[in-house]
């Protein structure tokens, strides 16, 4: 009799803490919702504001309003979450390089979306552990310079309007910008004729490009030139942008911005035939209409002339199978940015803009990566939010 095969465990569902004077303000915004309701059906006179439906939805917009405030607040969670086993990391990793390096926080008690936050976990750690092994120099090194045996690594993350601000800073020996060049030029990034000229923020930003690592050699820790584009690129995904600034001598600075949450987003509704998708509005630079005869072929691409210069043009509903490309005819262009490159996505028509809640896109669409997330509009239809980082 053959032995029986153990059945695979299943996966604990994901849970969270949450404060208790935080769930009874959410259960106190659910009780006004029950409230509100029953008034309505009822047609109960308000006593603050008079009797009448119009002030009846008034009140329940409120209360709803405040509902998704307190709903959102429990999928946030602090910072420092996932930045508490950086300090053993970095004092680890410093003491293999021959090195000594302490890392500071500051503004770790700020709260993000535990979406991003989870998200976010891989490209801090990259980030650190690349500035203490291509940042920070050895002690006989930093002494010589006028600087402090041990080098120093900060993470400093503060509030901007809707996003946050998250830099890495190292007190190291910035980038050499030579090095990259060469490394560029030689990679057949960068054409030889443009290097010498090219301006030193374009030339430090090089590093984010794929395979190009300036590393002597690859290591555990300096990889093969694979971590910095995958930083960039999930920041992106996540609706945000990377910058960078580097000094010789004094240190080089990685600044991410991220949104502060996932679950509602501004988004630029786009008609495809008798469908419609979603764009977050962050992504898109602006809306022009052209005539589609005047879009050229570039073997299998497609270029047309924006502001007198060559913009690569896809045809949004092409690359979802949902509607044939437009052939003729006066159409929108929404300009947007992929990968530092500025395309154009041809659309049918512009539904208008409007704020959404985000929810995952069903199982059965999990390995469409393009479709980040979908929402439902108020007449009952579906729509996808898209992910340019998979759609391109």
């Amino acid at each position: 009799m053959a032995p029986s095969v153990p059945a695979d465990p299943v996966s604990p569902a994901p849970t969270l803490r949450v404060r208790t004077e935080t769930l009874d303000r959410f259960l106190s915004s659910v009780g006004e919702v029950v409230l509100t309701s029953s008034q309505l059906r009822t047609g109960t006179p308000d006593a603050e504001s008079g009797n009448g439906l119009e002030s009846g939805l008034d009140r329940m917009d409120r209360v709803v309003g405040d509902l998704q405030r307190r709903a959102l607040s429990l999928r946030t969670a602090p910072l420092l979450r996932i930045l508490d086993s950086m300090p053993r990391m970095v004092r680890d990793l410093a003491r293999s390089l021959g090195k000594q390096a302490e890392v500071e926080f500051r503004g770790a008690e700020l709260e993000l979306d535990r979406a991003i936050l989870d998200r976010l976990s891989d490209p801090l750690v990259h980030l650190v552990r690349n500035a203490v092994d291509h940042g920070l120099e050895d002690e006989e090194t930093r002494r010589n310079a006028g600087k402090s045996p041990t080098g120093s690594v900060v993470v400093d993350a503060r509030r901007e309007k809707d996003h946050v601000r998250i830099a890495v800073s190292d007190d190291g020996r910035g980038i050499d910008l030579d090095r990259v060049r060469e490394r560029a030029v030689a990679a057949g990034v960068l054409h030889p004729d443009l290097a010498e000229d090219l301006p030193p923020d374009e030339i430090a930003a090089l590093v984010f490009r794929a395979g190009l690592s300036t590393a002597e050699q690859v290591s555990k820790v300096s990889g093969r030139g694979v971590g910095m584009d995958a930083v960039k690129a999930t920041i992106e995904a996540l609706g945000g942008r990377v910058e960078l600034d580097s000094r010789p001598g004094i240190g080089t600075t990685t600044c991410l911005y991220v949104p502060i949450t996932a679950a509602v987003q501004r988004v630029l509704l786009l008609g495809l035939g008798s469908e419609t998708v979603a764009l977050p509005i962050r992504r898109v630079e602006r809306v022009v209409e052209i005539d589609a005869a005047t879009v050229e072929n570039a073997g299998r691409e497609k270029f047309a002339v924006i502001d007198d210069e060559p913009v690569l043009v896809l045809d949004l509903g092409d690359q979802l199978g949902l509607a044939p490309p437009a052939t003729s005819g006066i159409v929108p262009l929404v300009l947007t940015e992929f990968r530092e490159e500025r395309i154009g996505l041809i659309v049918d028509r512009l539904d208008g803009q409007q704020e959404i809640y985000v929810k995952p896109p069903p199982r059965l669409l999990a390995g469409a990566k393009a479709l980040s997330g979908m929402t439902v509009l108020g007449d009952g239809r579906p729509v996808f939010l898209l992910d340019l980082g998979h759609l391109v």
